[in-house]
């Protein structure tokens, strides 16, 4: 009961905080092939919500649409206050670089080391920093916020795989993001590391107070991170809820992503 009363109070407190992202009615078609059929999401500040969903289900179809670089069918995306669809390409690229985003696979640049690689983001939004920002600091500290301050010499060669997560989610922190988009944070890492890296999610989310969407497939990543879930299917969001409610129903549809 005292569980139970936790997350009640949680989620009540939790829905206090101002709506940071929306999605609504969100539709996208590829010929006859029906991706998201009237989809909605609300994130809230300071929140973790995980979204779950089959392979082809429409999540990577929903991000793209979420930071501008697919245009829906129809449905409405707000972003801290602002309607993408009615921004120009200089608005969108100064609300992009509120947005952080860990893409699966970290997506490191080969042929630049560590440093560069967090240099680079800097490098592309000027203006959202001062032209004298001490650009060392800030890669420091970045790195030290992940453990990895002694790698910003090396190459991403070098680098295991839960070391270059952690270099790509210093470089989606450099630009102190007021959300991150994590897609897949722990695919293709062994359990040990996995582990680690949705332990440092939850540190950062604390630190920052960031308010973070994470797609993923790993259900003991969403048991742990999320405070709120939702399962897309059908194109829809078919169930929302937190961890414990979802795993608890006897719809079949939702347990079968809980099965292990």
């Amino acid at each position: 009961m005292k569980d139970e009363q936790h997350i009640v109070t949680h989620f009540k407190n939790m829905k206090q905080q101002p709506v940071v992202l929306q999605i609504k009615d969100l539709y996208k078609s590829f010929g006859n092939n029906h991706v998201l059929n009237g989809f909605n999401m609300i994130l809230h500040k300071g929140e973790n919500l995980v979204i779950m969903g089959k392979s082809g289900s429409g999540k990577s179809v929903m991000i793209k649409c979420l930071v501008g670089l697919m245009e829906a069918d129809k449905g409405i995306i707000t972003v801290m206050g602002n309607d993408i669809t009615t921004l120009n390409q200089e608005s969108l690229d100064i609300l992009r670089a509120d947005i952080g985003f860990l893409f699966q696979g970290s997506a490191l640049y080969d042929s630049m080391t560590v440093r560069e690689n967090l240099e680079f983001p800097l490098r592309r939004h000027t203006k959202k920093f001062d032209k004298d920002i001490d650009t060392e600091k800030l890669v420091v500290e970045a790195l030290g916020n992940v453990g990895l301050a002694d790698a910003i010499d090396l190459m991403p060669s070098e680098l295991s795989g839960g070391m270059k997560r952690r270099v790509a989610l210093a470089r989606t922190l450099i630009l102190k993001p007021k959300i991150i988009l994590y897609d897949e944070p722990t695919s293709g890492l062994d359990p040990i590391t996995a582990k680690e890296i949705i332990i440092l999610m939850k540190d950062i989310q604390t630190k920052y107070n960031t308010s973070s969407l994470i797609i993923t497939h790993d259900v003991d990543c969403a048991r742990v991170i999320s405070d709120r879930m939702i399962l897309l299917i059908d194109g829809i969001d078919y169930a929302v809820g937190t961890y414990k409610e979802l795993s608890a129903s006897d719809d079949p549809k939702i347990k079968a992503f809980f099965k292990h």
